[in-house]
């Protein structure tokens, strides 16, 4: 090859390369989405419920009709596990979410639990009605945020799921007694129940609590941090993450945010 052919061939190359390079496709190892609360209080809306409850279909149903806006109200739904004795047992129930309702109660000063049972914002809310939930939610609108949460999911290259939780405190006399709770949830959940009180019904749930993680406090810097790692199953279901903050002495609910994963 003569020098002249070279300096010619090296010539078009560095013509070329830039554009062979700028067409090359670039593959995506990671999807990434995001949430971070506003100024305003967002209430939570918590069902106890429970396959072995005869009662507990039309306010599942009524659950999942719900459209919720991140913006307007949040709804999870924890199955209990007091009804499993009944010969169904709720693979969806966890005894730390009976617990949990237990603890509602006491707040509440009642010496009893029931299923099912709305609360909004910690407190018992009774019955599934639209138009009183609406004005609970214009209610809850008006009071400014006490706590300032963010929610990463970052799905990595081998289908699991990076979540990482943020917490802050806006008021100073709730760093000691804020109590914070991260809670995975997923939809379009069917069961063909085969005993109990719900015997030869398909059940139909959404927004239930799969994994629930907390009580954590915040560090002496008012701030919380949590990396919570998914598996790679998580990566196709219809889910997604909560964060709330909750006060320790009268279970009363500071903020919620809610991050649908992305696919």
């Amino acid at each position: 090859m003569t020098q002249k052919y070279r300096k010619l061939s090296k010539a078009i190359f560095n013509l070329i390369a830039p554009v062979i390079l700028s067409i090359t496709p670039v593959t995506i190892f990671a999807a990434e989405c995001f949430a971070k609360s506003d100024s305003t209080t967002v209430p939570l809306l918590e069902l106890y419920t429970s396959e072995g409850c005869s009662s507990c279909p039309p306010a599942d149903k009524w659950l999942s009709g719900l459209k919720p806006d991140a913006h307007k109200v949040i709804p999870l739904a924890f199955h209990v596990d007091y009804w499993n004795y009944i010969g169904w047992q709720d693979k969806f129930s966890k005894a730390e979410y009976s617990d949990r309702q237990r603890k509602t109660a006491a707040f509440a000063g009642a010496g009893y639990v029931y299923t099912p049972q709305f609360v909004l914002s910690g407190r018992d809310f009774k019955g599934a009605d639209v138009s009183r939930l609406n004005q609970a939610i214009s209610a809850n609108q008006k009071l400014a945020s006490r706590a300032n949460l963010s929610l990463n999911a970052i799905t990595q290259a081998n289908g699991e799921i990076t979540l990482k939780a943020t917490a802050q405190a806006v008021n100073p006399d709730d760093v000691k007694n804020a109590d914070i709770f991260v809670a995975i949830y997923e939809n379009k959940l069917v069961s063909k129940v085969n005993a109990g009180e719900n015997n030869g019904r398909e059940l139909r749930h959404d927004y239930v609590v799969r994994d629930f993680f907390g009580a954590f406090q915040l560090n002496t810097k008012n701030e919380f941090v949590k990396n919570i790692t998914l598996k790679a199953e998580w990566k196709l279901r219809n889910a997604g993450a909560v964060i709330f903050v909750q006060d320790s002495r009268n279970g009363e609910i500071l903020q919620s945010l809610q991050l649908p994963f992305c696919s």
